[in-house]
């Protein structure tokens, strides 16, 4: 009985020996050599796995960048210093990209546009637009304010302000991932360098656009014509600016009637919050004039006398 147990042991310990052996001459036999630049790779990327590369990961994009298929530069979350970083590893010569930000083509906020209805419900732009008229704002292609752009954002940088995503330059790692979140198509990456932007999405007849939002592109044209560079047409209906072209002359912002156009160079004198515009009116209602005497005040006069018995109180001695 002993030996028969000795001879089991024996007997599947020598099978398991045969196949572990087996195993790890396939291992060596059956190899793949990794490129030891992979590690290394891998351990400078930002390790945001935010897609924003157009791969599904941060090791996936390091993987492309042995074989070719990706850049050194596609990373727009680590930037330039990242890029030197790659550049370096692959004994290339860094080519730096031009840095960009998210941008919401949309400046209609509760303050400028016309609500159809007050909504009461899910905060989301999708479902939003599945409403009524395409959600509550008059503006057909206006922001809904429903935050999914927000909930994309890994980088806490877009905010819903008044109804609208509003994004934070410094804190946008240009991703990408907020893009196709928007139902409306609102959000574009433009250079981070952009001192002019075109806050409107609006492809309505310019009657129409004055009678939902005050600060909608009315494609009036002027821009066009203010424009000595060929910098910015209106196609569609809408402004659109050719950053390659434009030269931050801020032309086009000083002669658009609805300040649709923005600068962060130039504050365009058009562009009026309703409150401002109210104080501004109720000023010129009554203007102050600096020539006219200021009207003085005459001091009361001084008591020289005490005041007689109790029933004389508040009555002055003759």
């Amino acid at each position: 009985m002993e030996m028969t147990i000795i001879n089991s042991v024996l007997s599947l310990g020598g099978v398991g020996l045969l196949l572990g052996l087996g195993l790890g001459l396939a291992s060596k036999k059956l190899a793949v050599e990794e490129d030891p630049r992979l590690a290394y790779l891998v351990a400078v990327l930002p390790g945001a796995n935010c897609g924003g590369c157009g791969v599904a990961g941060c090791a996936a994009f390091a993987r492309g960048l042995l074989n070719g298929s990706t850049k050194p530069n596609g990373c727009p979350v680590g930037g330039a210093d990242c890029t030197a970083k790659i550049s370096d590893i692959l004994g290339i010569e860094a080519v730096l990209g031009e840095k960009q930000v998210a941008y919401i083509r949309c400046n209609g906020d509760d303050d400028v546009t016309r609500s159809n209805y007050e909504y009461y419900g899910l905060l989301d732009c999708t479902a939003a637009t599945h409403l009524v008229g395409g959600g509550s704002k008059a503006c057909t292609f206006a922001c809904l304010g429903g935050g999914n752009c927000v909930s994309a954002c890994q980088f806490n940088a877009i905010n819903i302000v008044n109804g609208i995503a509003v994004v934070d330059k410094e804190k946008c790692t240009s991703c990408g991932a907020c893009v196709p979140s928007c139902p409306k198509a609102l959000i574009d990456l433009i250079p981070y360098k952009s001192i002019v932007t075109v806050a409107c999405n609006s492809k309505a007849p310019g009657k129409i656009v004055r009678q939902n939002c005050s600060v909608g592109c009315i494609s009036c044209k002027l821009c066009e014509k203010a424009c000595e560079y060929d910098a910015i047409h209106v196609v569609d209906n809408i402004a659109k600016v050719d950053y390659a072209k434009c030269t931050y002359c801020n032309e086009c912002v000083k002669k658009c009637p609805s300040a649709t156009i923005n600068s962060t160079t130039f504050e365009n004198p058009k562009k009026q919050k309703p409150q401002e515009k109210k104080v501004a009116e109720n000023a010129a209602a009554s203007p102050q004039t600096t020539d006219s005497p200021a009207k003085k005040q005459t001091p009361p006069e001084p008591q020289t006398e005490a005041l007689k018995k109790e029933g004389t109180e508040g009555k002055k001695v003759e």
